[in-house]
Protein backbone atom coordinates (compact mmCIF):
# COMPACT_ATOMS: atom_id res chain seq x y z
CA UNK A 1 0.00 0.00 0.00
CA UNK A 2 2.54 2.10 0.84
CA UNK A 3 4.67 1.49 -2.54
CA UNK A 4 1.10 1.99 -4.12
CA UNK A 5 0.74 5.82 -2.61
CA UNK A 6 4.01 6.27 -3.13
CA UNK A 7 4.04 5.29 -7.14
CA UNK A 8 0.86 8.11 -6.74
CA UNK A 9 2.18 10.41 -5.69
CA UNK A 10 5.14 10.62 -7.90
CA UNK A 11 2.51 10.21 -10.91
CA UNK A 12 1.40 13.07 -10.22
CA UNK A 13 4.23 15.39 -9.34
CA UNK A 14 5.60 14.24 -12.99
CA UNK A 15 2.24 15.02 -14.64
CA UNK A 16 1.63 18.60 -12.52
CA UNK A 17 5.48 19.31 -12.56
CA UNK A 18 7.85 21.70 -14.24
CA UNK A 19 10.63 20.70 -16.71
CA UNK A 20 12.48 18.62 -14.26
CA UNK A 21 9.36 16.75 -13.65
CA UNK A 22 9.03 16.69 -17.23
CA UNK A 23 5.08 16.59 -16.80
CA UNK A 24 3.57 17.89 -20.12
CA UNK A 25 -0.07 17.33 -21.25
CA UNK A 26 1.26 15.77 -24.66
CA UNK A 27 2.01 12.53 -22.60
CA UNK A 28 -1.61 11.71 -22.20
CA UNK A 29 -3.01 12.40 -25.54
CA UNK A 30 -4.49 15.25 -24.99
CA UNK A 31 -2.91 18.14 -26.58
CA UNK A 32 -0.15 17.14 -29.52
CA UNK A 33 1.87 20.20 -27.91
CA UNK A 34 1.71 22.00 -24.16
CA UNK A 35 -0.11 25.60 -25.08
CA UNK A 36 1.47 29.10 -24.74
CA UNK A 37 0.82 31.27 -21.85
CA UNK A 38 -0.36 33.78 -24.38
CA UNK A 39 -3.15 30.87 -25.90
CA UNK A 40 -4.28 30.40 -22.59
CA UNK A 41 -5.46 33.44 -21.43
CA UNK A 42 -7.04 34.31 -25.39
CA UNK A 43 -9.08 31.18 -25.39
CA UNK A 44 -9.71 31.54 -21.66
CA UNK A 45 -8.86 28.08 -21.25
CA UNK A 46 -6.99 28.38 -18.10
CA UNK A 47 -8.32 28.17 -14.91
CA UNK A 48 -5.58 30.77 -13.76
CA UNK A 49 -7.07 33.89 -16.59
CA UNK A 50 -10.82 33.59 -15.42
CA UNK A 51 -9.77 34.13 -11.97
CA UNK A 52 -7.46 36.96 -13.06
CA UNK A 53 -10.44 38.17 -15.11
CA UNK A 54 -12.93 38.08 -11.86
CA UNK A 55 -10.00 39.34 -10.37
CA UNK A 56 -9.53 43.20 -12.82
CA UNK A 57 -13.57 43.29 -13.05
CA UNK A 58 -13.67 43.48 -9.24
CA UNK A 59 -10.64 46.03 -9.23
CA UNK A 60 -12.05 48.21 -12.18
CA UNK A 61 -15.53 48.45 -10.04
CA UNK A 62 -13.22 49.58 -7.06
CA UNK A 63 -11.71 52.34 -8.83
CA UNK A 64 -14.60 53.18 -9.99
CA UNK A 65 -16.39 53.73 -7.84
CA UNK A 66 -13.20 55.32 -5.84
CA UNK A 67 -13.23 57.49 -8.50
CA UNK A 68 -17.47 57.98 -8.31
CA UNK A 69 -17.02 58.78 -4.57
CA UNK A 70 -14.28 61.36 -5.08
CA UNK A 71 -16.43 63.13 -7.51
CA UNK A 72 -19.13 63.32 -4.96
CA UNK A 73 -17.03 64.92 -1.92
CA UNK A 74 -15.87 67.22 -4.10
CA UNK A 75 -20.02 68.28 -5.18
CA UNK A 76 -20.44 67.93 -1.70
CA UNK A 77 -17.16 70.34 -0.71
CA UNK A 78 -18.80 72.31 -3.22
CA UNK A 79 -21.89 72.33 -1.97
CA UNK A 80 -20.86 73.45 1.81
CA UNK A 81 -18.45 76.27 0.49
CA UNK A 82 -21.64 77.78 -1.61
CA UNK A 83 -23.63 77.37 1.15
CA UNK A 84 -21.18 79.30 3.54
CA UNK A 85 -21.02 82.31 1.14
CA UNK A 86 -25.24 82.28 1.24
CA UNK A 87 -24.59 82.11 4.89
CA UNK A 88 -22.48 85.28 4.85
CA UNK A 89 -24.71 87.44 2.50
CA UNK A 90 -27.66 86.38 5.04
CA UNK A 91 -25.98 87.42 7.77
CA UNK A 92 -25.04 90.71 6.37
CA UNK A 93 -28.32 91.64 5.32
CA UNK A 94 -29.42 90.81 9.04
CA UNK A 95 -27.10 93.01 9.85
CA UNK A 96 -27.87 95.76 8.06
CA UNK A 97 -31.28 95.77 8.93
CA UNK A 98 -30.19 95.82 12.12
CA UNK A 99 -28.22 98.67 11.86
CA UNK A 100 -31.00 100.33 10.01
CA UNK A 101 -33.38 100.16 12.58
CA UNK A 102 -30.88 101.35 15.25
CA UNK A 103 -30.15 104.33 13.40
CA UNK A 104 -34.23 105.18 13.19
CA UNK A 105 -34.57 104.73 16.87
CA UNK A 106 -31.31 106.61 18.28
CA UNK A 107 -29.94 108.52 14.94
CA UNK A 108 -26.45 107.52 15.62
CA UNK A 109 -23.47 108.08 12.71
CA UNK A 110 -22.25 104.71 14.19
CA UNK A 111 -24.99 102.75 13.38
CA UNK A 112 -25.39 104.35 9.83
CA UNK A 113 -21.09 103.77 9.20
CA UNK A 114 -21.81 99.69 9.98
CA UNK A 115 -25.05 99.85 7.95
CA UNK A 116 -23.00 101.21 4.94
CA UNK A 117 -20.27 98.21 5.97
CA UNK A 118 -22.73 95.23 5.55
CA UNK A 119 -24.48 96.25 2.85
CA UNK A 120 -20.94 96.78 0.78
CA UNK A 121 -20.35 93.43 2.41
CA UNK A 122 -23.82 92.16 0.75
CA UNK A 123 -22.59 93.59 -2.42
CA UNK A 124 -19.15 92.25 -2.63
CA UNK A 125 -20.18 89.12 -2.02
CA UNK A 126 -23.24 89.31 -5.11
CA UNK A 127 -19.65 90.63 -7.42
CA UNK A 128 -17.20 88.11 -6.24
CA UNK A 129 -16.11 84.42 -7.42
CA UNK A 130 -17.48 82.13 -6.24
CA UNK A 131 -20.69 84.22 -5.65
CA UNK A 132 -21.56 84.70 -8.99
CA UNK A 133 -21.80 81.53 -9.80
CA UNK A 134 -23.58 80.21 -6.50
CA UNK A 135 -25.82 83.06 -6.27
CA UNK A 136 -27.15 82.67 -10.28
CA UNK A 137 -27.35 79.16 -10.05
CA UNK A 138 -30.34 79.22 -6.62
CA UNK A 139 -31.45 82.43 -8.03
CA UNK A 140 -31.29 82.96 -11.52
CA UNK A 141 -29.10 85.75 -13.37
CA UNK A 142 -32.02 88.29 -13.37
CA UNK A 143 -32.65 87.72 -9.70
CA UNK A 144 -29.22 88.41 -9.10
CA UNK A 145 -28.79 91.53 -11.15
CA UNK A 146 -31.93 92.84 -9.49
CA UNK A 147 -30.61 92.06 -5.68
CA UNK A 148 -27.68 93.99 -7.47
CA UNK A 149 -29.33 97.07 -8.03
CA UNK A 150 -31.45 97.10 -4.47
CA UNK A 151 -28.33 97.15 -2.68
CA UNK A 152 -26.78 100.01 -4.98
CA UNK A 153 -30.00 102.05 -3.95
CA UNK A 154 -30.51 100.78 -0.55
CA UNK A 155 -26.98 101.94 0.10
CA UNK A 156 -27.72 105.39 -1.61
CA UNK A 157 -31.33 106.25 0.05
CA UNK A 158 -29.15 105.47 3.32
CA UNK A 159 -26.96 108.25 2.04
CA UNK A 160 -29.43 110.76 1.36
CA UNK A 161 -31.41 110.07 4.90
CA UNK A 162 -28.04 110.95 6.48
CA UNK A 163 -28.78 114.39 5.03
CA UNK A 164 -32.44 114.61 5.83
CA UNK A 165 -33.42 112.33 8.80
CA UNK A 166 -37.06 113.57 8.79
CA UNK A 167 -38.13 112.66 5.67
CA UNK A 168 -40.51 109.97 6.16
CA UNK A 169 -41.24 109.01 2.53
CA UNK A 170 -37.46 108.55 2.14
CA UNK A 171 -37.36 106.57 5.55
CA UNK A 172 -40.27 104.16 4.34
CA UNK A 173 -38.49 104.20 0.92
CA UNK A 174 -35.32 102.49 2.48
CA UNK A 175 -37.46 100.60 5.10
CA UNK A 176 -39.20 98.52 1.85
CA UNK A 177 -35.75 97.70 0.22
CA UNK A 178 -34.01 96.30 3.41
CA UNK A 179 -37.00 94.20 3.92
CA UNK A 180 -36.54 93.45 0.16
CA UNK A 181 -32.94 92.57 0.73
CA UNK A 182 -33.27 90.54 4.17
CA UNK A 183 -36.58 88.30 1.95
CA UNK A 184 -34.11 87.85 -0.70
CA UNK A 185 -31.61 86.14 1.76
CA UNK A 186 -34.04 84.17 3.94
CA UNK A 187 -34.70 82.74 0.01
CA UNK A 188 -31.26 82.20 -0.85
CA UNK A 189 -31.11 80.40 2.06
CA UNK A 190 -34.07 78.33 1.94
CA UNK A 191 -32.92 76.78 -1.69
CA UNK A 192 -29.38 76.32 -0.32
CA UNK A 193 -30.41 74.20 2.65
CA UNK A 194 -33.16 72.55 0.50
CA UNK A 195 -30.38 71.88 -2.45
CA UNK A 196 -27.78 70.58 -0.11
CA UNK A 197 -30.78 68.13 1.57
CA UNK A 198 -31.15 67.14 -1.92
CA UNK A 199 -27.70 66.41 -2.43
CA UNK A 200 -27.12 64.73 0.61
CA UNK A 201 -30.41 62.39 -0.16
CA UNK A 202 -29.07 61.44 -3.31
CA UNK A 203 -25.31 61.13 -1.99
CA UNK A 204 -26.93 58.40 0.30
CA UNK A 205 -28.71 56.76 -2.32
CA UNK A 206 -25.81 56.85 -4.75
CA UNK A 207 -23.77 55.06 -1.78
CA UNK A 208 -26.91 52.42 -1.18
CA UNK A 209 -26.83 51.61 -5.07
CA UNK A 210 -22.95 51.34 -5.11
CA UNK A 211 -23.39 49.08 -1.76
CA UNK A 212 -25.96 46.91 -3.30
CA UNK A 213 -24.26 46.68 -6.99
CA UNK A 214 -21.22 45.62 -5.17
CA UNK A 215 -22.96 42.75 -3.51
CA UNK A 216 -24.67 41.47 -6.54
CA UNK A 217 -20.93 41.88 -8.76
CA UNK A 218 -19.81 39.73 -5.38
CA UNK A 219 -22.55 37.44 -6.04
CA UNK A 220 -21.98 36.79 -9.44
CA UNK A 221 -17.69 36.34 -9.09
CA UNK A 222 -18.62 33.85 -6.32
CA UNK A 223 -21.14 32.06 -9.13
CA UNK A 224 -18.78 32.08 -11.76
CA UNK A 225 -15.97 31.03 -9.45
CA UNK A 226 -17.91 27.91 -7.90
CA UNK A 227 -18.82 26.92 -11.95
CA UNK A 228 -15.38 27.08 -12.77
CA UNK A 229 -13.77 25.56 -9.92
CA UNK A 230 -15.96 24.38 -6.84
CA UNK A 231 -18.72 22.73 -9.06
CA UNK A 232 -15.81 20.59 -11.06
CA UNK A 233 -13.96 20.19 -8.24
CA UNK A 234 -17.06 19.20 -6.12
CA UNK A 235 -17.62 15.93 -9.09
CA UNK A 236 -13.39 15.24 -8.41
CA UNK A 237 -14.55 15.37 -4.97
CA UNK A 238 -17.33 12.44 -5.37
CA UNK A 239 -15.34 10.16 -7.50
CA UNK A 240 -13.12 10.52 -5.27
CA UNK A 241 -15.36 9.54 -2.74
CA UNK A 242 -16.47 6.79 -5.05
CA UNK A 243 -12.63 5.20 -4.93
CA UNK A 244 -12.49 4.97 -1.26
CA UNK A 245 -15.29 2.94 -1.08
CA UNK A 246 -13.63 0.81 -3.65
CA UNK A 247 -15.37 2.20 -6.85
CA UNK A 248 -12.66 2.72 -9.63
CA UNK A 249 -14.46 5.24 -11.71
CA UNK A 250 -12.06 7.80 -13.96
CA UNK A 251 -12.79 11.19 -14.23
CA UNK A 252 -14.03 12.95 -17.48
CA UNK A 253 -12.21 16.11 -18.18
CA UNK A 254 -15.87 17.49 -18.66
CA UNK A 255 -13.97 21.06 -18.61
CA UNK A 256 -11.89 23.24 -20.63
CA UNK A 257 -9.69 24.65 -18.10
CA UNK A 258 -6.70 23.18 -18.54
CA UNK A 259 -5.48 23.00 -14.95
CA UNK A 260 -8.19 20.82 -14.30
CA UNK A 261 -8.09 18.85 -17.05
CA UNK A 262 -4.47 17.91 -15.90
CA UNK A 263 -5.59 17.39 -12.53
CA UNK A 264 -8.26 15.09 -14.22
CA UNK A 265 -5.35 13.12 -16.58
CA UNK A 266 -3.28 12.88 -13.33
CA UNK A 267 -6.04 11.34 -11.43
CA UNK A 268 -7.07 8.91 -14.24
CA UNK A 269 -3.18 7.84 -14.35
CA UNK A 270 -3.34 7.55 -10.56
CA UNK A 271 -6.43 5.50 -11.06
CA UNK A 272 -5.15 2.95 -13.97
CA UNK A 273 -2.17 2.61 -11.22
CA UNK A 274 -4.21 2.10 -8.41
CA UNK A 275 -6.42 -0.26 -10.66
CA UNK A 276 -3.69 -2.22 -11.80
CA UNK A 277 -2.39 -2.92 -8.58
CA UNK A 278 -5.73 -4.14 -6.80
CA UNK A 279 -5.96 -6.72 -10.08
CA UNK A 280 -2.57 -8.01 -8.87
CA UNK A 281 -3.43 -8.10 -4.95
CA UNK A 282 -6.98 -9.52 -6.34
CA UNK A 283 -5.17 -12.12 -8.26
CA UNK A 284 -2.52 -12.65 -4.85
CA UNK A 285 -5.90 -13.11 -2.77
CA UNK A 286 -7.13 -15.60 -4.78
CA UNK A 287 -3.87 -17.59 -4.55
CA UNK A 288 -3.86 -17.53 -1.22
CA UNK A 289 -7.26 -18.48 -1.44
CA UNK A 290 -6.65 -21.32 -3.69
CA UNK A 291 -3.80 -22.53 -1.17
CA UNK A 292 -5.86 -23.01 1.67
CA UNK A 293 -8.26 -25.04 -0.79
CA UNK A 294 -5.02 -27.19 -2.01
CA UNK A 295 -4.21 -27.75 1.78
CA UNK A 296 -7.59 -28.99 1.59
CA UNK A 297 -7.79 -31.16 -1.47
CA UNK A 298 -4.92 -32.43 0.14
CA UNK A 299 -6.08 -33.82 3.00
CA UNK A 300 -9.35 -34.88 1.20
CA UNK A 301 -7.65 -36.54 -1.67
CA UNK A 302 -5.56 -39.05 1.17
CA UNK A 303 -8.88 -40.36 2.25
CA UNK A 304 -9.99 -41.89 -1.29
CA UNK A 305 -5.65 -42.96 -2.07
CA UNK A 306 -5.50 -44.62 0.65
CA UNK A 307 -8.60 -46.57 0.25
CA UNK A 308 -6.99 -47.21 -3.39
CA UNK A 309 -4.01 -48.12 -1.61
CA UNK A 310 -5.35 -50.60 0.38
CA UNK A 311 -8.35 -52.33 -1.90
CA UNK A 312 -4.72 -52.77 -4.58
CA UNK A 313 -2.53 -54.17 -1.81
CA UNK A 314 -5.61 -57.04 -1.09
CA UNK A 315 -5.80 -57.54 -4.79
CA UNK A 316 -1.98 -58.16 -4.59
CA UNK A 317 -2.03 -60.76 -1.60
CA UNK A 318 -4.80 -62.80 -2.37
CA UNK A 319 -4.34 -63.36 -6.10
CA UNK A 320 -6.85 -66.59 -6.13
CA UNK A 321 -9.76 -64.79 -4.35
CA UNK A 322 -13.10 -65.92 -5.88
CA UNK A 323 -14.24 -63.65 -8.91
CA UNK A 324 -17.24 -62.22 -7.12
CA UNK A 325 -14.63 -60.73 -4.25
CA UNK A 326 -12.46 -59.56 -6.76
CA UNK A 327 -15.27 -57.67 -8.92
CA UNK A 328 -16.01 -55.93 -5.52
CA UNK A 329 -13.01 -54.84 -4.70
CA UNK A 330 -11.98 -53.39 -8.32
CA UNK A 331 -15.44 -51.80 -8.16
CA UNK A 332 -14.69 -50.06 -5.01
CA UNK A 333 -11.07 -48.83 -6.46
CA UNK A 334 -13.45 -47.34 -9.50
CA UNK A 335 -15.56 -45.85 -6.71
CA UNK A 336 -12.66 -43.94 -4.59
CA UNK A 337 -11.61 -42.95 -8.14
CA UNK A 338 -14.61 -40.98 -8.87
CA UNK A 339 -14.23 -39.52 -5.82
CA UNK A 340 -11.04 -38.37 -6.20
CA UNK A 341 -12.16 -37.08 -9.79
CA UNK A 342 -14.67 -34.85 -8.22
CA UNK A 343 -12.71 -33.37 -6.08
CA UNK A 344 -9.78 -32.39 -8.16
CA UNK A 345 -12.38 -31.17 -11.11
CA UNK A 346 -14.00 -29.35 -8.03
CA UNK A 347 -10.70 -27.78 -7.87
CA UNK A 348 -10.05 -27.19 -11.41
CA UNK A 349 -13.95 -25.36 -11.76
CA UNK A 350 -12.49 -23.40 -8.88
CA UNK A 351 -9.46 -22.05 -10.42
CA UNK A 352 -10.84 -21.63 -13.88
CA UNK A 353 -11.65 -17.63 -14.79
CA UNK A 354 -14.93 -16.80 -14.22
CA UNK A 355 -17.43 -15.29 -17.25
CA UNK A 356 -19.43 -18.67 -17.96
CA UNK A 357 -22.02 -17.09 -16.70
CA UNK A 358 -24.14 -18.11 -14.14
CA UNK A 359 -25.29 -21.60 -14.09
CA UNK A 360 -27.88 -23.48 -11.72
CA UNK A 361 -25.74 -24.64 -8.50
CA UNK A 362 -26.88 -26.80 -5.78
CA UNK A 363 -26.02 -24.53 -2.44
CA UNK A 364 -25.81 -27.39 0.01
CA UNK A 365 -23.50 -28.93 -2.27
CA UNK A 366 -21.45 -25.94 -2.78
CA UNK A 367 -21.35 -25.60 0.87
CA UNK A 368 -20.18 -28.88 1.90
CA UNK A 369 -17.65 -28.69 -0.57
CA UNK A 370 -16.15 -25.69 0.91
CA UNK A 371 -16.23 -26.88 4.23
CA UNK A 372 -14.60 -29.90 3.45
CA UNK A 373 -11.87 -27.82 1.79
CA UNK A 374 -11.67 -26.07 4.74
CA UNK A 375 -11.54 -29.02 7.08
CA UNK A 376 -7.96 -28.74 7.91
CA UNK A 377 -8.44 -24.91 9.22
CA UNK A 378 -11.24 -26.16 11.29
CA UNK A 379 -10.25 -26.01 15.31
CA UNK A 380 -11.16 -29.47 17.01
CA UNK A 381 -13.67 -27.98 18.91
CA UNK A 382 -16.13 -26.05 16.28
CA UNK A 383 -19.61 -27.55 15.45
CA UNK A 384 -20.80 -26.57 11.97
CA UNK A 385 -25.12 -26.60 11.84
CA UNK A 386 -25.61 -26.83 8.55
CA UNK A 387 -29.34 -25.80 7.57
CA UNK A 388 -29.90 -26.12 3.92
CA UNK A 389 -32.30 -27.02 2.14
CA UNK A 390 -30.77 -30.32 -0.28
CA UNK A 391 -32.87 -29.06 -3.27
CA UNK A 392 -32.46 -25.33 -3.21
CA UNK A 393 -30.42 -24.10 -6.04
CA UNK A 394 -29.50 -20.48 -7.31
CA UNK A 395 -27.91 -19.24 -10.56
CA UNK A 396 -24.51 -18.17 -9.73
CA UNK A 397 -20.90 -18.03 -11.47
CA UNK A 398 -19.81 -21.74 -9.09
CA UNK A 399 -16.06 -20.76 -8.91
CA UNK A 400 -16.62 -17.07 -7.97
CA UNK A 401 -19.35 -17.50 -4.77
CA UNK A 402 -17.32 -20.56 -4.01
CA UNK A 403 -14.18 -17.91 -3.15
CA UNK A 404 -16.87 -15.51 -1.46
CA UNK A 405 -17.86 -18.60 0.67
CA UNK A 406 -14.08 -19.59 1.17
CA UNK A 407 -13.28 -16.38 2.64
CA UNK A 408 -16.36 -15.92 4.25
CA UNK A 409 -15.93 -19.36 6.28
CA UNK A 410 -12.70 -19.12 6.71
CA UNK A 411 -12.79 -16.25 8.64
CA UNK A 412 -15.19 -17.50 10.91
CA UNK A 413 -13.21 -20.54 11.72
CA UNK A 414 -10.04 -18.26 11.85
CA UNK A 415 -12.12 -16.16 14.68
CA UNK A 416 -14.00 -18.52 16.46
CA UNK A 417 -10.26 -20.62 16.92
CA UNK A 418 -10.13 -24.07 18.77
CA UNK A 419 -13.52 -24.02 19.64
CA UNK A 420 -17.17 -22.70 18.67
CA UNK A 421 -20.13 -22.71 16.71
CA UNK A 422 -20.76 -22.26 12.81
CA UNK A 423 -24.22 -21.91 11.53
CA UNK A 424 -25.07 -21.43 8.04
CA UNK A 425 -28.35 -21.42 7.25
CA UNK A 426 -30.29 -20.70 3.62
CA UNK A 427 -33.69 -20.12 2.82
CA UNK A 428 -36.02 -18.73 -0.27
CA UNK A 429 -38.54 -16.46 0.04
CA UNK A 430 -39.37 -12.72 -0.57
CA UNK A 431 -37.11 -9.74 -0.12
CA UNK A 432 -38.18 -7.93 3.40
CA UNK A 433 -35.92 -5.68 5.26
CA UNK A 434 -33.17 -6.53 7.29
CA UNK A 435 -32.14 -3.73 9.48
CA UNK A 436 -28.97 -3.84 8.62
CA UNK A 437 -28.68 -1.24 6.30
CA UNK A 438 -25.78 -0.84 4.01
CA UNK A 439 -27.53 -0.81 0.50
CA UNK A 440 -30.33 -3.35 -0.04
CA UNK A 441 -31.76 -2.30 -2.45
CA UNK A 442 -34.33 -4.75 -2.91
CA UNK A 443 -38.21 -4.01 -3.45
CA UNK A 444 -39.87 -5.99 -1.20
CA UNK A 445 -41.93 -9.20 -2.52
CA UNK A 446 -38.66 -9.98 -4.76
CA UNK A 447 -37.69 -13.42 -4.67
CA UNK A 448 -34.43 -13.61 -2.99
CA UNK A 449 -32.58 -16.68 -1.55
CA UNK A 450 -30.79 -15.79 1.74
CA UNK A 451 -27.90 -16.57 2.98
CA UNK A 452 -26.78 -16.82 7.02
CA UNK A 453 -23.64 -17.31 8.17
CA UNK A 454 -23.39 -17.18 12.09
CA UNK A 455 -20.25 -17.78 14.32
CA UNK A 456 -19.67 -17.07 18.04
CA UNK A 457 -16.71 -15.63 17.89
CA UNK A 458 -15.91 -12.05 19.34
CA UNK A 459 -17.37 -10.28 17.19
CA UNK A 460 -16.26 -6.88 15.34
CA UNK A 461 -15.96 -3.69 16.89
CA UNK A 462 -18.63 -1.48 16.21
CA UNK A 463 -16.77 1.38 15.29
CA UNK A 464 -15.17 -1.38 12.26
CA UNK A 465 -18.67 -2.88 11.33
CA UNK A 466 -19.29 0.10 8.40
CA UNK A 467 -15.37 -0.33 6.69
CA UNK A 468 -15.10 -4.03 6.57
CA UNK A 469 -15.90 -3.99 3.14
CA UNK A 470 -13.69 -1.58 2.01
CA UNK A 471 -10.55 -2.26 0.05
CA UNK A 472 -7.47 -2.67 1.70
CA UNK A 473 -9.19 -2.52 5.10
CA UNK A 474 -8.14 -5.39 7.30
CA UNK A 475 -7.29 -5.88 11.39
CA UNK A 476 -4.93 -8.23 10.55
CA UNK A 477 -1.02 -8.06 11.27
CA UNK A 478 1.28 -6.62 8.84
CA UNK A 479 2.21 -9.88 6.65
CA UNK A 480 -1.42 -11.45 7.35
CA UNK A 481 -3.32 -10.60 4.70
CA UNK A 482 -3.66 -7.47 2.14
CA UNK A 483 -7.52 -6.46 3.26
CA UNK A 484 -9.23 -7.74 0.38
CA UNK A 485 -10.90 -10.58 1.53
CA UNK A 486 -14.29 -9.16 2.46
CA UNK A 487 -13.84 -6.35 0.00
CA UNK A 488 -13.77 -9.35 -3.04
CA UNK A 489 -16.68 -10.61 -1.15
CA UNK A 490 -18.51 -7.95 -1.68
CA UNK A 491 -17.66 -7.35 -5.39
CA UNK A 492 -18.38 -11.15 -5.96
CA UNK A 493 -22.10 -10.59 -4.33
CA UNK A 494 -22.27 -7.11 -6.22
CA UNK A 495 -21.70 -8.97 -9.47
CA UNK A 496 -24.75 -11.53 -8.89
CA UNK A 497 -26.76 -8.55 -8.25
CA UNK A 498 -26.73 -9.28 -4.59
CA UNK A 499 -25.94 -7.58 -1.24
CA UNK A 500 -24.42 -8.18 1.85
CA UNK A 501 -24.53 -7.03 5.59
CA UNK A 502 -22.88 -7.75 8.37
CA UNK A 503 -23.96 -7.18 12.48
CA UNK A 504 -22.67 -8.49 15.60
CA UNK A 505 -25.15 -11.06 17.34
CA UNK A 506 -26.36 -10.16 20.64
CA UNK A 507 -25.38 -13.75 21.94
CA UNK A 508 -21.52 -12.48 21.07
CA UNK A 509 -20.47 -13.27 17.23
CA UNK A 510 -20.84 -11.69 13.90
CA UNK A 511 -23.78 -12.75 11.11
CA UNK A 512 -22.70 -12.26 7.96
CA UNK A 513 -25.79 -11.78 5.23
CA UNK A 514 -25.89 -12.20 2.26
CA UNK A 515 -29.21 -11.81 0.04
CA UNK A 516 -28.64 -13.42 -3.46
CA UNK A 517 -31.36 -12.59 -6.32
CA UNK A 518 -33.92 -15.62 -7.28
CA UNK A 519 -33.40 -16.04 -10.62
CA UNK A 520 -35.07 -19.78 -10.77
CA UNK A 521 -37.82 -18.94 -9.30
CA UNK A 522 -41.19 -19.58 -10.70
CA UNK A 523 -43.00 -16.34 -11.14
CA UNK A 524 -46.07 -15.47 -8.23
CA UNK A 525 -48.93 -16.51 -10.72
CA UNK A 526 -47.28 -19.67 -12.46
CA UNK A 527 -49.53 -22.42 -11.90
CA UNK A 528 -48.26 -25.94 -11.51
CA UNK A 529 -48.75 -28.20 -14.59
CA UNK A 530 -51.17 -30.65 -14.34
CA UNK A 531 -49.85 -34.31 -14.03
CA UNK A 532 -50.07 -36.82 -17.09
Amino acid sequence: MNSLLFAAAHEVARFTGGPAAGGTLAGWGMFDRPPSRGAKLRGMDSLRAKIILVYLALASLAVCLSLLALVELRLMTAKVQASGLVAEFFDAALELRRFEKNFFLYGQPEDLAENRRYAAEALALLQRDPGVAVFADLMGEPAVVTLKEELRRYADLMAELESHPQDEDLASRVRALGKAIVTAGEELARRERQGLSEDLAAHQRNLLISFATVIILLALAGLLLAHWVTRPLKRMEVRMGALVRGRLARLDPEVRERELVSLCGAFNLVLDELERRQRTLVRSEKLASLGTLLAGVAHELNNPLSNISTTAQILTAEPDAEPEFRRELIADIDQEVQRAARIVRSLLDYTREPGAGPQPVALAELVEETLGFLRNRRGPGIVVHLEIPPDLCVAVDRPRLQQALVNLIGNALEAMGPRGELTITARRGEARHTGLGGGDTFAPGTPVIDLLIDDTGPGIPANLLPRIFDPFFTTKAVGQGSGLGLFIVHQIVEEHGGWIGARNLEAGGVRFHLRLPDRLAQPLDAKPEAAP
